[in-house]
């Protein structure tokens, strides 16, 4: 049996956890390894890759960023996310914010420690994305469309650092982060509508609160158009091994999403919308995985 001692740090545990989005963090540790071994650095052997030092310095890096921003986040916003997520909220304020905010500066100093490691272009890299998520949180984010676009950029910024790092030029790896861009806007757009309750109380200049739903639906269905563009040319033009079922299948939940879209207006419509948009991103990751099987057992073996 636990004490209540042990209960409460737990909670204070499970609380943190929360405000550091603990399973995305875990999903972009995921992915940045899985495009290091099977995108940016396919012609190095896996073992080479993932004992490398200076990569694990970058993920971890990238981690301590994000899970800093996410604090940051969570402090300009609480008022905000106490209207349109009182439970989370309510879990999220277990952990003061005083604790939150010195957790942000060690995450944060801790990470330019490690990219110190690498590069000093890492460190720039870095302290430059550390200011940009901040500079988001506090100013970027109450306006429209700009802030659409920098969350979504931020959002990809931790494998534009390995990207940098292997030096890889491919096209098909541009192709790859146009396709994963367009699918963080999407899921920006569709957060805007989901927090519109939130973001009215408080004057966040959204785009469905300053142009409404209407406007926000008929972006979201040009940003679906714009990523079938690069999802034809993965599936048509490049080798991409069996990783083309993934492809089929974001297109099917993304036509699936479309049709709901325009069925949607209550809060629980564009949650589900949004839950959409996740498995898109989290099975998008995975499927990396499907690039080439016979490699795949070839490296393991």
């Amino acid at each position: 049996m636990l004490t209540r001692k042990q209960k409460h740090i737990l909670l204070k545990f499970f609380s943190m956890f929360s405000v550091v989005r603990g399973y995305n963090i875990l999903i972009i540790v995921i992915a940045q390894y899985l495009t290091s071994v099977y995108i940016f650095a396919h012609d190095i052997p896996a073992k080479k890759v993932l004992l490398d030092i200076n990569l694990l310095m970058l993920v971890l890096a990238s981690a301590a960023v994000v899970a800093a921003g996410y604090i940051i986040n969570n402090f300009y916003d609480s008022e905000k996310d106490l209207i349109n997520r009182p439970n989370k909220t309510m879990l999220d304020k277990l952990v003061s914010q005083n604790t939150k905010l010195s957790f942000y500066f060690v995450l944060n100093f801790s990470a330019i420690v490690m990219a110190s490691y690498v590069s000093f272009r890492a460190v720039v890299f870095f302290s430059v994305y550390i200011f940009a998520i901040w500079f988001y949180s506090h100013k970027l984010k109450r306006r429209p469309i700009i802030g659409n676009l920098v969350s979504a950029i931020l959002t990809i910024a931790p494998f534009f650092a390995i990207f940098i790092y292997y030096k890889n030029f491919d096209t098909v790896i541009f192709v790859h982060a146009s396709f994963l861009f367009l699918i963080v806007a999407i899921r920006e757009l569709a957060k805007d509508l989901e927090n519109m309750k939130g973001d009215l109380a408080l004057n966040y200049r959204t785009i469905p609160v300053v142009y409404g739903e209407g406007v926000s639906k008929k972006m979201i269905t040009f940003l679906i158009l714009i990523s079938l563009i690069p999802l034809y040319l993965l599936i048509n033009k490049y080798e991409i091994g069996f990783m083309y079922y993934y492809f089929y299948l974001a297109i099917s939940l993304l036509v699936i999403f479309l049709i709901f879209l325009w069925k949607s207006s209550t809060k629980i419509h564009y949650v589900i919308l949004h839950n959409i948009l996740k498995i898109i991103i989290v099975a998008g990751v995975f499927s990396i995985l499907l690039i080439d099987i016979d490699l795949v057992l070839k490296r393991i073996l």
